[in-house]
């Protein structure tokens, strides 16, 4: 079991965002071709699309704190010794993980308040809270992230460590 939950956390988004952005890529291609060759499309397939876009949107800003991806000014930390860049990070965690409480929190509302009322989509006919949930899940994802990440950040500033500094987008 700690062997999977290990898998799970290296490339439990990896794995999630390879599904759903295939799911994504084959629909809009099935919907291209039947606009173009039958002049017609699904609703089904562009709610599920859009719907399946917003998911991957979230899950994949957990996984940039992950590896610390996110776009980022680091030349001031360029010139701190490691301790300083540790607290940095270690600042930047704290203020991401409190925007991150903050607008988890916000983000219930609508899915409260669609799961009182019992909307649904229009083509599927699901829940809409199972949708709006996306914002949530992301969030809760983005904050686990960030725990990890500050975990990690003080155990390199008490044993005196480089800082994690992450993947770096353009190099």
């Amino acid at each position: 079991m700690r062997s999977f939950l290990s898998w799970l956390n290296t490339n439990g988004e990896r794995v999630l965002l390879l599904w759903l952005y295939s799911y994504l890529v084959a629909v809009i291609f099935i919907e291209v071709v039947r606009r173009f060759t039958l002049s017609h499309s699904s609703l089904w397939g562009e709610e599920t699309a859009r719907f399946i876009f917003i998911y991957l949107v979230w899950i994949a800003a957990a996984s940039a704190v992950r590896g610390r991806s996110h776009i980022r000014l680091d030349v001031i930390t360029l010139f701190l010794p490691p301790r300083g860049q540790a607290l940095i990070y270690i600042l930047g965690d704290l203020a991401t993980g409190a925007i991150a409480c903050v607008a988890l929190y916000w983000s219930m509302a609508p899915v409260m308040t669609s799961l009182r009322f019992g909307s649904v989509t229009e083509a599927l006919q699901l829940s809409q809270a199972l949708f709006l949930a996306a914002v949530p899940f992301g969030f809760t994802l983005v904050i686990v992230r960030v725990v990890q990440s500050l975990i990690r950040d003080v155990r390199a500033l008490a044993a005196g460590q480089q800082p994690y500094t992450g993947t770096r987008l353009f190099e």
